[in-house]
C-alpha cells in the first residue's frame, strides 16, 4: 500500500490536530501493509518528520499571526494547491493521499479527509471570521471529493450523518489515541518537571486548554473563584495552553487571579514535561463547551488524575463513567463539581484508578490500525 500523508498541521506548538497527524506519520511506517510512506508539506515533499518541530523561524512566525484576507486566502491556496497538483502527478494510480486536518487538496486518486469537529457550524462566533468563511467556502468541495472520511469520535460521525446528510458508510470513527508515557508516576518522577514549572509546593488543578473561547475558560475561572478561600488556597489552578484568539478579557481575568496567587499560568509546556504535570497533579479540569475528542482529558484519565469535564459533546465518549460531568454553561454546577473533586476521596480514588484503566483502551498504535484498515478500503 503506498500513501501520500499531508503533514501541514504538524508544526510546533504541537497541539490537538498536529499531534494526530503526527502520531499517524511516526507509526505508519512501522506498520507491514505501508509500503511506502510520503509526506507532503504544502506544494513539496519532507523526508524529516522531526525537522518540521523545529522552531519557527522569523517570517513563518509572522505569517501565522498576519490575519488572512479572505481573497488573499483564495490566492494563496490556490497557488499552493496548482503547485501540489504538479507534485504529485502521475501518482493517482498508485498512491491514497490522506489529509488529517479537514480540507484536501485536489488529487485525482482516492483520497481520505479526516474531520475532527463542526464546531465552525455550531458555534462560529468562538473562531476568527476567516477561519470559518474558509471551512464554509471549502469543506463542501472536500466532503464531495473524499472516498471516504475518518471523524475522530462516534458523536462527530453521527454529527456528518444527520447535519450534513453524508452516507454512514463513507464514514469511520477512529479514535484518537494517548502516547505511552502518560501513565501515572511517583511524586519522586514528577518533582523535576513541578520544580520547573514552580508547582513543586502545591497540590494543583490542571487545566491543559488553548486560551480560545470554545475551551470556556471563563467559566471555569468563575467556577473556581466561587470554591471557599481555604479550597483555592490548596488547590491553585495551574493553566497549561499557548495563546489562541479572542482572549483578551480571559487574559485580563487570568492576570487578576495570577496575581492573588489562585493561578499559575505556565504557557505553552513542552511536550517533554507535559506528561509528569499531568501525572503530578491532584486533579484535572476541562469544561469545554464543544469538541471533536478532547485529548487533554484521556491524557489526564491515563495519567491517573481525577477528572472534570463537560456533559455533552463527544467528551462523555471519552471519559465514560469514570469521572465527573458538569453542564458547562452551569457555573454552580461546575463549582460543585469542582468541590467534589478536590475534596471527595472516595470519588477521587474511583475515578483515578477508573481513568486509567478506560484509558488504555485508547492508543496511538490502535488508532493507526484502525486508521489503515481505512485505507484498505479506497487504496487503489
Amino acid at each position: 500500500m503506498h500513501v501520500i500523508l499531508s503533514v501541514q498541521s504538524i508544526h510546533p506548538p504541537l497541539t490537538g490536530i498536529g499531534r494526530y497527524a503526527y502520531e499517524l506519520a511516526r507509526r505508519l511506517p512501522g506498520v507491514p501493509e505501508i509500503e511506502e510512506l510520503r509526506l507532503m508539506q504544502g506544494p513539496r515533499f519532507v523526508q524529516d518528520l522531526d525537522s518540521l518541530l523545529a522552531p519557527p523561524s522569523a517570517l513563518q512566525k509572522l505569517k501565522r499571526w498576519i490575519p488572512f484576507k479572505p481573497l488573499l486566502r483564495r490566492v494563496y491556496h490556490a497557488r499552493r494547491n496548482a503547485s501540489a497538483a504538479q507534485v504529485v502527478s502521475g501518482l493517482a494510480a498508485q498512491y491514497l493521499l490522506h489529509e488529517p486536518s479537514y480540507i484536501l487538496r485536489p488529487y485525482d486518486g482516492p483520497t481520505v479527509s479526516t474531520i475532527h469537529d463542526l464546531s465552525h457550524i455550531h458555534y462560529p462566533e468562538y473562531h476568527p471570521a476567516d477561519r470559518v468563511e474558509y471551512l464554509n467556502r471549502e469543506l463542501p468541495r472536500t466532503l464531495e471529493q473524499a472516498t471516504h472520511l475518518i471523524t475522530v469520535s462516534e458523536f462527530v460521525r453521527q454529527e456528518m450523518i444527520t447535519l450534513l446528510s453524508l452516507a454512514p458508510e463513507r464514514i469511520t470513527a477512529v479514535h484518537n489515541g494517548v502516547d505511552e508515557r502518560f501513565v501515572p508516576m511517583s511524586p519522586e518522577q514528577t518533582l523535576s518537571a513541578r520544580q520547573t514549572h514552580k508547582l513543586d509546593d502545591a497540590d494543583y488543578l490542571l487545566v491543559v486548554a488553548t486560551l480560545e473561547p470554545r475551551k470556556n475558560l471563563a467559566r471555569l475561572l468563575q467556577a473556581y473563584a466561587g470554591l471557599p478561600e481555604a479550597v483555592r488556597r490548596r488547590h491553585p489552578l495551574a493553566l497549561v495552553g499557548a495563546r489562541g484568539w479572542r482572549d483578551d478579557g480571559l487574559n485580563e481575568q487570568i492576570s487578576r487571579m495570577v496575581k492573588t496567587g489562585e493561578v499559575r499560568k505556565l504557557g505553552y509546556v513542552d511536550d517533554r514535561d507535559l506528561p509528569a504535570l499531568y501525572a503530578g497533579a491532584y486533579a484535572f479540569a476541562y469544561p469545554s463547551v464543544y469538541e471533536g475528542f478532547g485529548l487533554p482529558v484521556l491524557e489526564a484519565m491515563a495519567c491517573g488524575i481525577p477528572v472534570l469535564t463537560s456533559n455533552c459533546s463527544s467528551l462523555p465518549e471519552v471519559l465514560g463513567d469514570t469521572g465527573l460531568s458538569v453542564d458547562p454553561l452551569d457555573v454552580d454546577a461546575m463549582r460543585d463539581g469542582l468541590r467534589r473533586l478536590l475534596e471527595d476521596d472516595e470519588f477521587r480514588a474511583f475515578s483515578a484508578q477508573a481513568g486509567a484503566r478506560r484509558a488504555q483502551g485508547f492508543g496511538w498504535n490502535k488508532c493507526v490500525a484502525e486508521t489503515v484498515a481505512v485505507y484498505r478500503k479506497v487504496a487503489p
